[in-house]
């Protein structure tokens, strides 16, 4: 094989040449991504000239004039004649969650390329995946013939709503593998009724509740059971579908928000009143293969706005892993009482769940045991932020083997030490808030430690260049450090290196596991 060299456009750049050089050219590089005019040349590799034996698929396109050609390889043999699986992956979404992904599976060793859909203006910008603006995220047949064309190997779906809508029924069902639930089984998600019913069935501990449709006999449910109480949305509404309320008045006032007022919509034309359940809440991740999981580290987020959990529940404020509060044992109890048999049951629903199964637990103060609050279906966000930087496994085949039923027997490294994310938030979120803010200093602030992610769930690039928000939680400042204290310190340091005057952001994120400290904000 030799080294011929080309010029595309003013850029020389080399290839190796294979048997037939006119059908058949791969960058010499490592996960590239070249733009000539309005052509893109994506290389998927890595190869080198010691190991320059393929084996698998080969999709190649010969670039001619102007159009351009990619070639992808999903199999590469290794220096011992070994074939290591190598994999494009295409990452739905364009939140924090996703970038947080995204992050992770580029530095798996064996995926070769990452793709986002629709991605964000901080993903494309941090180099993490190529991001396809333009990809309705929404229609099937869209995102299936992209996965086809670009030699996708593996799908991850982020956000709820496209698994619910069923997205991942569709590319299962054309061949892709994906990770990411069934919409019959992301109905754990989509319907709390659904949810609760399983628990039910199948013996999983959770708070005591009634569903409702007619206002008048949610009231006088609630009448009888006294406050506080909690009144959920059944259906998907953006983490805000939940009051928490302390009074009757603001229990009734939230059913006829949901029933009366349709403030929800859809998601709110059905109503689940439960018990309120006294203790500490902690976020537990499992993967789920259909038959088997296993769990991921343990984390904790912030759910109210204000600093001491206080005000109305958000999407997330902050988070950290792992969570003290959930011990081994505790874990271990999780898995067998709450997680394993909701595999269990749904499988025998004929509903099998693979993807990620997020518990939402209350360890109950009087008991100490946990209780089940709710399942999301997807990782959670701003969690996954926290867990993606202290993962050490490649992501990208531990997804496969949950694609494939492999989990059993499965085991993940993590980094030592802990990881916490402060979420900075548009000012007057989770209400009305101000979008097209300017954000500065984000790369001065990704310097403050070596440790330091930035990452994006609501921005865009202005005209002039300059980071915009765009959305109610906005950037996701992550850290690690040798302990929680560290990794805290060190986020905080990150965030007041951040100018963003449009902004704010909790200043005791990790306050329930560590001695009492605020971080005041500058000026």
């Amino acid at each position: 094989m030799a080294c011929v060299s080309y010029n595309i456009g003013g850029a020389s750049m080399k290839f190796l040449d294979t048997h037939d050089h006119r059908s058949s050219k791969t960058f010499l590089a490592n996960h590239c991504h070249f733009i000539f005019g309005n052509s893109s040349v994506l290389y998927v590799g890595p190869l080198s000239s010691n190991s320059p034996n393929l084996r698998g698929p080969l999709d190649s396109r010969r670039f001619n004039g102007s159009q351009s050609f990619f070639t992808v390889f999903n199999g590469v043999s290794s220096d011992n004649g070994v074939c290591e699986e190598r994999v494009v992956v295409l990452v739905i979404g364009g939140g924090g969650r996703e970038h947080a992904l995204c992050y992770a599976l580029q530095r798996s060793p064996s995926c070769d390329a990452v793709f986002c859909a629709p991605g964000n203006a901080g993903i494309s910008s941090s180099g993490n995946a190529t991001c396809i603006s333009d990809l309705n995220i929404f229609d099937s047949s869209a995102v299936i013939s992209f996965c086809r064309k670009w030699g996708v190997g593996l799908v991850v779906v982020g956000p709820e709503a496209p698994l619910v809508s069923g997205l991942s029924n569709d590319l299962v069902k054309a061949g892709i593998p994906t990770f990411g639930p069934s919409s019959e089984a992301a109905a754990l998600e989509g319907s709390k009724n659904f949810m609760k019913n399983l628990c039910d069935k199948y013996g999983i501990p959770t708070a005591k509740y009634q569903t409702f449709t007619d206002p008048s006999a949610a009231k006088k449910y609630i009448k009888e059971q006294g406050a506080p109480i909690v009144v959920k949305a059944d259906g998907l509404a953006a983490g805000k579908g939940v009051i928490v309320a302390m009074t009757l008045e603001e229990a009734y006032e939230a059913v006829d928000s949901m029933l009366v007022k349709g403030v929800f919509g859809s998601a709110g034309c059905r109503v689940i009143v439960e018990e309120f359940l006294e203790g500490e809440e902690a976020s537990f991740f499992a993967l789920v293969d259909g038959e088997n999981a296993i769990p991921l580290e343990s984390a904790q987020d912030h759910k109210r706005v204000g600093d001491g959990d206080v005000g109305p529940n958000t999407g997330g404020m902050g988070a950290y892993s792992p969570a003290p509060i959930l011990t081994k044992e505790l874990q271990s109890l999780v898995m067998k009482s709450i997680i394993l048999p909701t595999v269990k049951g749904m499988s025998e629903e004929g509903c099998k769940f693979v993807g990620v199964l997020f518990a939402g637990l209350m360890i109950e103060k009087k008991s100490g045991l946990p209780k089940l609050i709710e399942y999301n279906v997807r990782f959670g966000d701003p969690e996954c932020q926290a867990l993606m930087v202290r993962l050490e496994s490649d992501l990208a085949q531990v997804l496969l083997a949950a694609c494939r039923g492999e989990l059993s027997g499965l085991s993940l490294n993590w980094s030592p030490g802990s990881a916490m994310v402060v979420v900075m938030a548009s000012k007057g979120y989770p209400g009305n808030y101000e979008k097209g803010t300017i954000i500065r200093n984000l790369e001065e602030a990704e310097h403050v430690a070596p440790s330091v992610e930035i990452f994006h769930a609501g921005t865009a690039l202005d005209s002039d260049g300059n980071f915009i928000a765009t959305g109610g939680r906005v950037l996701g400042v992550t850290s690690k450090g040798r302990d929680l204290e560290e990794a805290q310190e060190r986020a905080y340091q990150a965030v007041e290196e951040i100018n963003w005057p449009g902004g704010f952001y909790r200043r005791d994120i990790g306050w329930r596991a560590l001695p009492q400290k605020q971080f005041s904000t500058k000026g």
